[in-house]
């Protein structure tokens, strides 16, 4: 088992993969690394990411730096488990470029749609985390589990109806938290 990661161990991911990729492209973070840099988090056990364009010669370098590291590093991202959200990459936080590479947070109302089907306690605490960072909003969270809806039917393993009533119950809770204070 690796140990956890901590923020400077993704600087330094970065840092590696920028400096030795072999052309230009970009990585997406998702999940436990975006807590980690934004903050919300301490530590994640793994990074998960997804490249798109992929940059030439990146297997390569993340093989070399998940053991120079002792990291593991998981190709994942909202689109395995969900239909890609339209307008992704122009949601998408751009974190930084190192070389020909640049890094971005994968869009964070696909990664709280995403959490919001897989329904884990941690994934919940990361969608609260992420709307009171005000990475998205409840409007976008709505349209966009509505632009998706129809091809919901396209990853069986998900559940529409359980998805949409955990999309309706964390907009219902946190409309209901914002009036509450007001």
């Amino acid at each position: 088992m690796r140990p956890n990661i901590d923020p400077q161990k993704i600087e330094r991911l970065m840092q590696v993969l920028g400096r030795e990729a072999q052309g230009s492209g970009c990585i997406y973070f998702t999940g436990g690394a975006s807590a980690l840099l934004i903050g919300w988090r301490s530590s994640t056990v793994d990074i998960d990411i997804r490249l798109d364009p992929e940059p030439p010669g990146i297997f390569q370098e993340i093989a070399k730096i998940k053991q120079e590291l002792n990291i593991n590093i998981e190709l994942a991202s909202p689109q395995d488990f969900l239909p890609p959200l339209p307008g992704w990459r122009d949601r998408s936080l751009f974190i930084g470029k190192h070389g020909q590479i640049s890094f971005y947070h994968y869009d964070f109302t696909a990664q709280a749609l995403s959490k919001l089907s897989r329904g884990f306690d941690r994934d919940l605490n990361d969608v609260q985390a992420m709307y009171e960072q005000k990475l998205f909003s409840l409007e976008e969270l709505r349209a966009s589990f509505e632009a998706i809806a129809p091809e919901l039917i396209r990853f069986p393993a998900l559940n529409p109806d359980v998805l949409r009533s955990r999309v309706d119950n964390f907009i219902e809770r946190s409309e209901g938290n914002s009036t509450e204070g007001q």
